[in-house]
């Protein structure tokens, strides 16, 4: 199985993610995590990457393009992989088709959690974390037990505005990849307003 996975922040990827990596035995790969492996490695990709990060740049497009190349060509990826995070952009989307032709490797899904703006907004501001333990809680979902209500708090990025703000940045960034797939029929949309368990079982029944 080969795929990227796709939503809003706040749709539940993270959870979804660990689920279907399982379940396909595929290897996750997370761009952040992709760059900072390769730059540790010391590989020839990750030293000019490391160049652009120290100087406090964006790594441009194509280098993060040859690293995906680079890095679905691993035996861990023989049996599949999952993109998490990357492409962002429409221009991002073509470039990486482009490249995966070169290389010789079909997508078998793009797969896209979708959630409302409101229910997102409404899972995000309600987190709250404990400092001491670093757990999360929800004030509607999973309220912190009485003897730590008091001290948990609400991060800034879990702020309607923060989160507003990078709603916005998906919908006018992201979003755009989305009929690039469709026309290409390999986009698979699943509503991701459920429980984690229900969310896993639709995704289950979409892939088939």
């Amino acid at each position: 199985m080969r795929m990227i996975l796709v939503g809003p922040p706040g749709a539940g990827k993270g959870t979804q993610a660990v689920h279907l990596v399982e379940r396909f035995k595929i290897s996750h790969i997370s761009t952040g995590d992709m760059l900072r492996a390769a730059v540790s490695e010391g590989t020839e990709l990750g030293k000019q990457a490391d160049s652009y990060m120290k100087a406090g740049g964006l790594v441009p497009d194509d280098l993060v393009i040859a690293m995906v190349i680079e890095r679905i060509g691993k035996p861990d990826c023989t049996k599949g992989f999952m993109l998490d995070g990357f492409p962002r952009t429409r221009p991002q989307a073509e470039a990486l088709d482009v490249e995966l032709q070169k290389a010789g490797v079909a997508l078998d899904v793009v797969l896209q959690i979708e959630v409302p703006d409101d229910l997102i907004v409404a899972r995000i501001t309600g987190r709250r974390l404990d400092p001491d333990t670093g757990d999360i809680y929800h004030i509607k979902f999973k309220p912190p037990p009485k003897d730590i209500a008091g001290q948990v708090i609400q991060r800034k990025d879990d702020t309607e505005e923060a989160c507003r703000a990078r709603l916005e940045k998906y919908h006018s960034e992201t979003a755009p990849i989305i009929p690039f797939y469709a026309a290409q029929g390999t986009l698979k949309r699943v509503d991701g307003n459920a429980a984690p368990d229900e969310v896993s079982r639709r995704i289950e029944q979409v892939l088939g």
